[in-house]
């Protein structure tokens, strides 16, 4: 069987070792080794894929430094991706952040000093007029999801141009081992128009275009250009917008998405994160939606999103849309943003506030008195105590969300929203933090991330190969409903279940399939380092071979269930994303700050990690 599976158009000897998407390694068979042309090119004991994990697992818990684990990572990615990804999923809790934030933030800063070999497309500005032909340079011919930053914006780090390639070879690296997106049908970009951060243009090292940054109509002719050739190349495919500056994210969002299946993650997946945990808030402290007042730090494209869909969710509720806007407040470096100022831009001015001006932050929590504070400003340690008090005083449960990415730039750390509310803080930050110990009461911070989003949508284009992602779909994902409430939890537990639950239209049944093999823990030499704790880590799922991944097998029952007149994608693209949310992040559960039974007084608090847009 194996010889017939010998064709010219797959690699052999050391061609197969040297794909990454084929590769194997030790874990080929005697047969697989003999049948394409593999022996003497790898020791000859045969490892299984558990092992191999377990052998990563090991030599990247020995290692102290965030960016070489990385690194460590990245280089497995690069050369068997079979394997990188049953490693991510091995223990999520523990590599996500590693693939993508915090981490990734300081690899983007030191891309050029740690760069390895090239990985995705790179279209410099200096191409202008030829980027249908470096796009057909890729080797694959069927994309379905580009990530693509012009680096301007990278987390709350600022404008890191090339370097900024880290963000997308994250994201969809999380598409494939949140998602089950085949990794051949996404391709990274980077759409280099030059950098206005002088260190880097001084940096040797710098592996960008070395001139300032190219804006207005030249910037926008050269988007207008790539999204004309991913339309002429790939006509499926979805372009997600990724860390974009303020001045061209909301106009590009604007200019295509009713025009291309495409979106913005920082403005529609971060308002999804953010709007999925005020209602896990909301069921903790039983308090009405229609009743709560945002008040956010920070005033760009990420702020007036999450303050927009919140408005639409409100208005939905039976409220005004231009009564919902007025419970949305913004606050930027030039203070409360109200009707008088005339600095706002146009996105702004919907959620400008017929008051006095406010100058201080304090004094607009007094002023406004906001039941949450949302933070995306990408200033560190702005929720100051002073801050956090004021919440606190005018509130039993103040929500506290820092939302700026990496840690480095969060608002304010977990402990300080914790101890400065006496415990009372409804807490959810971009990037993780450890649990607290305060006063012999333990809480588990939750992690508001849009990795809880985006996987999500991407499984949903990928099966119904949907040519628009509209608000309806955003909304769908956010107002999913949690499996088997458990008052104990308030934020999902550190990893993702990849079990699909997937209905395709009225009268379908729904399906609970899990991909993969066996349970990597099984078969496991007790003595080898590292296994002992990857046995006791929070989360362990099967490894799944990638070509059965969910989203692919989600695709076939959907478009089964077209053939034969169960399903209109119009409207059950809201079954599909509501499925699509469930597996990667099957509940939003809400932790009461009550204690159960037999536990005495100890806290079980456990703060919201929103779930999937």
């Amino acid at each position: 069987m194996l010889d017939s599976m010998t064709t010219p158009e797959h690699p052999t000897g050391y061609d197969l070792l040297r794909n990454p998407r084929l590769n194997k390694g030790t874990a080929f068979s005697a047969a697989e080794r003999h049948a394409w042309g593999l022996e003497g090119l790898l020791p000859p004991a045969v490892t299984t894929i558990q092992l191999q994990v377990a052998r990563r697992h090991a030599e990247i818990a020995n290692l102290d430094d965030d960016l070489q684990k990385y690194l460590v990572l990245s280089d497995l990615q690069a050369r068997n991706e079979t394997l990188f990804y049953a490693v991510l999923m091995s223990d999520p809790a523990t590599y996500m952040p590693l693939v993508y934030t915090p981490t990734v933030g300081e690899a983007c800063q030191k891309f050029g000093h740690i760069f390895r070999e090239a990985r995705g497309i790179y279209l410099p500005i200096s191409a202008r007029g030829r980027l249908k032909e470096l796009l057909r340079n890729w080797p694959e011919r069927d994309m379905r999801f580009i990530v693509v930053t012009d680096g301007e914006r990278i987390l709350g780090l600022g404008d890191l141009g090339a370097g900024g390639m880290g963000i997308p070879l994250g994201r969809l690296a999380l598409y494939t081992a949140c998602a089950g997106v085949p990794p051949q049908y996404c391709l990274p970009v980077v759409l280099d128009v030059g950098t206005n951060n002088q260190i880097l243009l001084d940096d040797p090292l710098y592996l960008g275009l070395r001139q300032y940054r190219v804006r207005g109509a030249e910037y926008l002719a050269f988007v207008d250009e790539f999204v004309d050739a991913v339309q002429m190349l790939f006509p499926k495919c979805c372009i997600q917008w990724e860390d974009f500056a303020n001045i061209n994210a909301v106009p590009i969002l604007a200019r295509y998405r009713d025009r291309v299946c495409t979106f913005n993650d920082d403005i529609q997946g971060t308002a999804g994160v953010a709007l999925a945990g005020i209602f896990a808030a909301l069921r903790l402290t039983g308090q009405k939606f229609t009743e709560q007042r945002f008040l956010f730090l920070g005033a760009g494209s990420a702020a007036t999103g999450i303050a927009e869909l919140i408005s639409l969710a409100m208005a939905q509720e039976g409220i005004d849309l231009a009564a919902a806007r007025r419970r949305n407040a913004l606050f930027d470096i030039n203070g409360l943003l109200v009707t008088a100022r005339i600095d706002l831009a146009e996105f702004q001015k919907p959620f400008a506030q017929d008051r006095a001006p406010v100058s201080t932050f304090v004094e607009a929590i007094e002023a406004l008195r906001p039941t949450g504070i949302v933070g995306v400003s990408a200033v560190p340690k702005l929720f100051s105590r002073e801050v956090i008090e004021a919440m606190a005083r005018i509130n039993e449960h103040p929500i506290i969300f820092p939302y700026s990415n990496p840690t480095s730039r969060s608002e304010c750390t977990a402990e300080e929203a914790y101890r400065w509310s006496d415990g009372r803080a409804v807490f959810a930050s971009g990037s993780p933090f450890p649990p607290v110990e305060i006063a012999g009461r333990r809480f588990v911070p939750g992690q508001g991330n849009n990795v809880y989003i985006f996987p999500a949508m991407g499984m949903a284009v990928f099966a119904t190969e949907a040519s628009r992602v509209t608000e309806e779909m955003s909304r769908a994902i956010v107002l999913m409903p949690a499996a088997e409430p458990d008052p104990g939890r308030i934020a999902p537990g550190g990893g993702t279940d990849r079990r699909l639950h997937f209905r395709a239209g009225t009268g379908a049944s729904a399906a609970d399939e899990r991909c993969g093999r066996a349970d990597p823990c099984q078969s496991l030499p007790a003595g080898l380092p590292g296994v002992e704790e990857w046995r006791r880590s929070s989360i362990v799922n099967p490894i799944r071979d990638m070509a059965c991944g969910s989203a692919p097998r989600a695709r076939e029952r959907y478009r089964d269930a077209r053939r034969c007149g169960r399903i209109d994608p119009q409207r059950d693209i809201r079954i599909i994303l509501i499925e699509a949310g469930d597996c990667i992040l099957p509940d939003c559960r809400i932790a009461s700050l009550r204690p159960r039974a037999g536990q005495g007084r100890r806290d079980r608090h456990r703060d919201p990690s929103p779930k999937s847009i």
